[in-house]
């Protein structure tokens, strides 16, 4: 795998879906527990604001480019992604491979984590479903959630509790989790699955407008939208004349 890049100080890997689930069989037979994230604009923009959160991105076994506004990004600072690897479709590869194990599903609105696992199962049919629990990142259940996925036995652990809360708790948690070897926060991609929403048009989603569908089907994820597609740009903009700014200073 190539070396990492770096946007608005997170890494991010340059890695295609399918380099992505090679790297992820590997992480399967490393014998510990992996952090796997999807980094998107929001994302950035959060870690960009929250330190803490930009360190949980800083210490990840893969972090993959969900986010065509990355791809612009990294071309503008003058580096490469060479595609976008969304964490729906990542997730639905893992679920065939060969050396998955079993899995377990953890968030969403109850009975969600149990009509996507149905769906991949039926996708899958050699697929071993661990176990599905909708679940919540609130302290109080914490101790019961992680008996209840170690009781499984499963090796990978799919949450989709929405960005960050998801990934700050996979963090918090992922070192008691004894048989887990690859753990990924997941955000709406049990919603797809389980047809609660639905996606975006391909062509949508290859041109970057997606923000566009998503806010016409949720109105209330504008402020969300807004740092993705307003604020993200902005922020890029500035690191990238700020480094300008560092290249002349050092030349005086």
């Amino acid at each position: 795998m190539l070396h990492r890049i770096h946007i608005l100080g997170v890494p991010i890997d340059p890695v295609t879906e399918d380099e992505a689930l090679h790297c992820i069989e590997g992480l399967l037979a490393s014998g510990r527990a992996n952090h796997v994230m999807t980094p998107n604009p929001e994302m950035l923009v959060k870690a960009h604001r929250d330190p803490y959160f930009r360190g949980v991105l800083g210490k990840t076994s893969l972090n993959v480019p969900d986010g065509i506004g990355l791809l612009w990004a990294a071309k503008f600072l003058g580096q490469r992604l060479p595609a976008r690897v969304t964490g729906v479709d990542l997730m639905t590869r893992i679920c065939g491979l060969a050396s998955v194990g079993s899995v377990f599903f953890l968030g969403a609105a109850p009975g969600v984590a149990e009509r996507t696992a149905t769906a991949l199962k039926a996708r899958f049919p050699a697929l071993q479903i661990a176990g599905t629990y909708a679940g919540t990142p609130s302290l109080a259940e914490e101790g019961q959630i992680i008996d209840r996925i170690n009781a499984s036995g499963a090796r990978v652990l799919f949450v989709a509790f929405g960005s960050p809360v998801q990934d700050l708790w996979i963090d918090w948690v992922l070192q008691r989790l004894t048989t887990v070897r690859v753990a990924m926060g997941v955000g709406g991609a049990f919603d797809f699955l389980a047809g609660v929403q639905v996606r975006a048009p391909e062509w949508m989603r290859r041109s970057g407008f997606e923000w566009l569908w998503r806010l016409t089907k949720e109105p209330r994820r504008f402020k969300r939208i807004w740092r993705a597609v307003i604020v993200f740009p902005w922020f890029v903009l500035m690191a990238r004349l700020s480094g300008r700014r560092q290249d002349v200073a050092s030349q005086m």
